[in-house]
């Protein structure tokens, strides 16, 4: 059989576009890390020069400077946002994996009429969707309690659609095979299921982790204790022109969890796209 290859220029070629695309989306990651270690001569110094001449810790210290002086304690903004964010990521994928399972391998009438509102749901970005969600969770009397920031993101579509389409490429052979074994279909889901589709869920952690790390629910909560970090920090990076390098500083801050994860995981999440169609 003839073996089908590039040519060397070929490679040199795919490797360099590869080298650009790589160095232009890392770019704006590097630029925001680099303003945070500006002192703020440097922030605003034209044309803006890619590296830093005099390195600060300032803008950092300027935040713990200003948390200080908050009417509400610092750890309880964090305390919020890591209970949202846990809590929120952990349902999202439990109910996001529960409701795919049956769409997957037990049709029932409607199943394909249902999906395909999942699938529509996908196009729609999440600021269309704010004033419905709160005209939704003002009549159930959620509104300034956590679960006005746990709710919204758990009615997502993205975590369904990845689970439904990697459950249906595992055989019925083997969920036969537990049958006869004795499981029902929860210990099915979670025993056979779960464990095959790993990359799936981890995909749909990570992104439910962003989404609920960098949900300000600033339409939502206006009680200052149940504020979660990110509506806080936002309030110190936008007070003007002065607070430029801290605004960076927080920048930086905001990112780190979500970049961290994601680091860890990209494997996963390249393989649960190219296997689920999303581009």
């Amino acid at each position: 059989m003839k073996r089908v290859s590039r040519s060397r220029a070929g490679n040199v070629t795919v490797l360099l576009l590869l080298l650009f695309f790589g160095v232009f989306m890392f770019f704006p990651f590097f630029y925001a890390v680099l303003q945070a270690f500006k002192p703020m001569n440097e922030i605003f110094q034209y044309p803006p020069k890619f590296y830093i001449v005099h390195p600060t810790l300032e803008n950092f210290m300027s935040i713990s400077q200003l948390v200080d002086n908050l009417w509400v304690p610092f750890g309880r903004y964090v305390v919020n946002t890591l209970l949202v964010s846990v809590v929120g990521t952990a349902l999202h994928v439990l109910l996001a994996s529960m409701a795919a399972f049956p769409l997957a391998k037990y049709p029932f009438p409607g199943s394909r009429v249902f999906f395909e509102i999942v699938v529509l749901a996908l196009m729609f970005n999440g600021s269309v969707t704010q004033i419905p969600q709160y005209v939704v969770m003002a009549g159930m009397g959620v509104i300034d309690s956590y679960l006005a920031l746990l709710l919204p993101p758990l009615a997502g579509a993205t975590g369904l659609f990845l689970m439904k389409q990697f459950m249906s490429s595992i055989p019925d052979a083997m969920l036969e095979a537990a049958q006869i074994d004795g499981a029902g279909r929860m210990c099915t889901w979670w025993r056979v299921v779960m464990p095959n589709v790993k990359a799936a869920w981890l995909t749909i952690l990570i992104f439910a982790f962003q989404t609920y790390w960098n949900g300000a629910g600033s339409g939502y909560i206006y009680t200052e204790s149940l504020k979660p970090l990110t509506t806080i920090l936002n309030q110190i990076a936008t007070a003007g022109v002065a607070r430029a390098g801290t605004g960076a500083a927080v920048t930086v801050l905001l990112m780190l969890p979500p970049v961290m994860i994601f680091v860890f995981s990209q494997s996963r999440i390249v393989e649960t796209m190219a296997h689920s169609g999303i581009k």
